[in-house]
């Protein structure tokens, strides 16, 4: 695979991967890596910007859920997520890249209609921070 597949590749599996369903944006991210390693901060910025789509999908989503009924529902009876939000506003969203319970707090923050931009912005931190983590032990 060249670099353009592969950077699109990692786009796709990370955007994925940010929403509902299951995904392993970090095994292609070490495919990217190990192939063309001077596409470090290209596929970080990438793999980041990917992940934060998905997870404004998911943001999207929230939405359109009509009632707090309809939210619990989808996220499987948990309460959490909703509290945190409501709790901690968009800065809780440092963790949306945090498996099962990051989905649950971007479809929490758009149903709770949280600034938008602000949620994009902590999204996109840490899902970037997590990203570079992953890299630096990749390429260490």
């Amino acid at each position: 695979m060249d670099e353009q597949s592969s950077l699109f590749a990692l786009f796709i599996s990370s955007f994925l991967a940010a929403t509902l369903l299951p995904g392993g944006s970090e095994a292609v991210l070490f495919g990217v890596l190990t192939g063309y390693p001077e596409l470090y901060w290209s596929a970080l910025s990438v793999a980041s910007l990917g992940n934060t789509l998905g997870g404004m999908s998911s943001y999207a989503i929230g939405l359109f859920l009509p009632d707090e009924k309809t939210l619990l529902k989808n996220s499987g009876g948990s309460m959490r997520a909703l509290q945190w939000v409501r709790t901690h506003g968009s800065p809780v969203l440092l963790l949306a890249w945090v498996p099962i319970i990051g989905d649950l707090l971007c479809v929490a923050a758009g149903w709770l209609r949280v600034n938008w931009i602000l949620a994009m912005l902590f999204m996109a931190a840490g899902k970037f921070a997590r990203y570079w983590a992953i890299a630096a032990a990749i390429t260490a």
